[in-house]
C-alpha cells in the first residue's frame, strides 16, 4: 500500500494491491483487487476493482467491484461481479 496525507486536515489518498485466494460460488482460484481511495477535508471516495484477466484457476474470467460499507465502527463488503458470464451480487459480508 502507498498512501499520502497532505497538510490539510482530512486530505489524503492511497493505492493498494491485494492478491485474493479462496472459493467463490463454489468455484476455487485466485485473483486481484486494486484499491484507490482519496479524502478531501473528510470527504471520502473509494474504488475497489478486480484487475482485469487477473483471475486464475475457475475464477478465470472473472470480473467486478467491491464496495466496503463501515457502519457502527465495523466493515462489510458488498461484492458485484461476474463469472463466467453470470452476474452475481453476494450478500454484504462481515470482517
Amino acid at each position: 500500500m502507498l498512501a499520502f496525507r497532505s497538510g490539510v486536515e482530512g486530505s489524503a489518498g492511497y493505492v493498494a494491491l491485494e492478491h485474493v485466494e479462496g472459493t467463490l460460488a463454489g468455484r476455487a482460484g485466485s485473483f486481484v483487487l486494486q484499491h484507490s481511495g482519496t479524502m478531501e477535508r473528510g470527504a471520502q471516495q473509494l474504488s475497489v476493482t478486480v484487475v482485469p484477466d487477473s483471475g486464475t484457476g475457475e475464477l478465470s474470467g472473472l470480473a467486478g467491484r467491491m464496495n466496503i460499507v463501515v457502519a457502527e465502527g465495523k466493515h462489510s463488503y458488498e461484492f458485484d461481479y461476474t463469472l463466467g458470464g453470470d452476474d452475481r451480487s453476494d450478500e454484504p459480508s462481515h470482517g
